[in-house]
């Protein structure tokens, strides 16, 4: 008896020894995956601005709050749990479902750079030629807000779940929940800060403070219109760039292309890696065009 006692002790040990290992490396996973979608990140960091540009600043952080708390409700309880789903019943079906959100991120990218060149920005949403009240048109934003951030969290969950495909199902949910907090909190902590710096540049111009400070806060306003403009072409540049090597991985012939660039540079990273974001965000354009063309055929043919 003892000795069957002592012989179950061993196997708990082991089997707490191998869940302290997974855990362990469950940090490791999520730097990993973080690496792997940071230009998500980035298109994700500098869309979520302009869906405040306009209201209240008072219900600024308010909203993107709201914004915040449904896109980790959906990492969370949709798109965490439909990615370990389709890896265990159809894991042929994650590749092709990247590569169409790899597409619809080439289009977006594109449609912001046709943008560029076809009109001056100004406004141009419908949503400003017929008068709502504020609360209509908040929610209409975060609404507007949600729908773009559950396809880039979607892209961001899926390619969480590839990191760790082939491991323990703990291993696996620990990782995907820890990269959808982290990620979360990271990108719309930085976005509240995006918005608020105006204020805090005002509030640290204003008289109460010494002249250098106020100095600090009156640069800190002028920079940030600026600085809102060029995180606006970083993101669209990401998507381009992250919507091209997603569907670049998902066909072997362009994945070895991309991995024979790298390793012809393999001795120079730095142009290796803007070698390859180059040529992905060339490609993104390219696709990004082929799509809206056939949108638009699509539109005149059938509607």
């Amino acid at each position: 008896m003892p000795s069957g006692l002592f012989a179950l002790l061993d196997d708990i040990s082991a089997l707490v020894k191998a869940s302290a290992a997974s855990l362990d490396d469950v940090p490791t996973q999520v730097a990993k995956t973080t690496g792997k979608v940071s230009g998500i990140v980035i298109d994700d960091t500098a869309v979520t601005p302009k869906y405040v540009v306009g209201l209240d600043p008072s219900r600024e952080l308010a909203i993107i709050y709201q914004i915040a708390k449904k896109s980790l409700i959906n990492k969370l309880l949709l798109l965490s749990p439909a990615a370990l789903l389709l890896g265990y019943f159809a894991p042929w079906a994650i590749t092709p479902i990247l590569m169409v959100g790899g597409a619809y991120l080439c289009f977006e990218g594109y449609e912001k750079v046709h943008s560029l060149f076809s009109h001056p920005e100004g406004i141009t949403d419908r949503e400003q030629l017929k008068e709502i009240t504020p609360e209509e048109l908040e929610k209409q934003r975060v609404g507007s807000a949600v729908r773009t951030d559950i396809i880039l969290s979607a892209e961001i969950m899926a390619i969480a779940y590839s990191q760790v495909t082939g491991q323990a199902i703990l291993n696996q949910i620990m990782v995907m929940v820890a990269v959808a907090v982290f990620i979360t909190v990271a990108v719309y902590g930085f976005v509240g800060l995006i918005v608020k710096a105006d204020d805090m540049g005002l509030h640290l111009a204003s008289d109460k403070y010494p002249p250098a400070i106020q100095k600090v806060g009156r640069s800190l306003v002028k920079f940030m219109p600026h600085f809102l403009s060029w995180l606006g072409y970083v993101g669209t540049a990401a998507m381009l760039w992250v919507g091209a090597e997603i569907i670049a991985h998902g066909l072997p012939f362009t994945a070895h292309l991309l991995h024979d660039l790298e390793q012809s540079l393999s001795s120079m990273p730095v142009v290796a890696w803007f070698a390859k974001a180059l040529a992905c965000g060339v490609a993104g354009l390219l696709v990004g065009f082929i799509i809206e063309k056939l949108v638009v055929l699509v539109k005149r043919t059938f509607l």
